[in-house]
């Protein structure tokens, strides 16, 4: 289905830009620019490309995760981050606010630090792998300190 993907990679690349011209709080706004630009699309469509692209809604507006965390952006604010716990000896849960965990996460994986072996997210948790239960409790106490948590 070559045509479906061109029309795919149409509108996720209008989303980027509609997202980078202005904040947009709900995905029936996205849905009206997307038609605006000559483009159809549904909210259910809207809402697999926001999800693909790794954009979530943060505090009132949409935005991608990947924009959040660069060498000349700040970590994600600690208010994102609500709970860390144990989960045996290699794996850490992060629960974050609704819609944080992806931005949560991309920091943690570009963050270079040699405690994390991968992050598996999804809206509010974050999964942590480490590679020994020595650095699980290193990354606990990292993560406590750079989120009070």
């Amino acid at each position: 289905m070559p045509v479906a993907r061109d029309r795919q990679q149409q509108r996720q690349q209008a989303i980027r830009e509609i997202l980078a011209e202005h904040p947009v709080a709900r995905q029936a706004e996205i849905v009206a620019r997307l038609k605006a630009r000559g483009i159809p699309a549904t909210q259910s469509s809207v809402s697999r490309d926001l999800r693909q692209m790794g954009i979530a809604k943060l505090g009132e507006a949409y935005a991608p995760a990947t924009a959040a965390v660069s060498a000349d952006n700040p970590p994600p604010p600690p208010d994102f981050v609500r709970e860390l716990r144990g989960a045996g000896a290699n794996l850490l849960v992060l629960k974050t606010a609704v819609g944080a965990a992806a931005r949560v996460a991309v920091f943690l994986d570009r963050s270079g630090w040699p405690e994390i072996v991968g992050t598996v997210s999804g809206d509010d948790t974050i999964f942590i792998a480490t590679e020994s239960g020595a650095a699980q409790k290193r990354l606990a106490a990292r993560l406590r300190s750079q989120f009070n948590c």
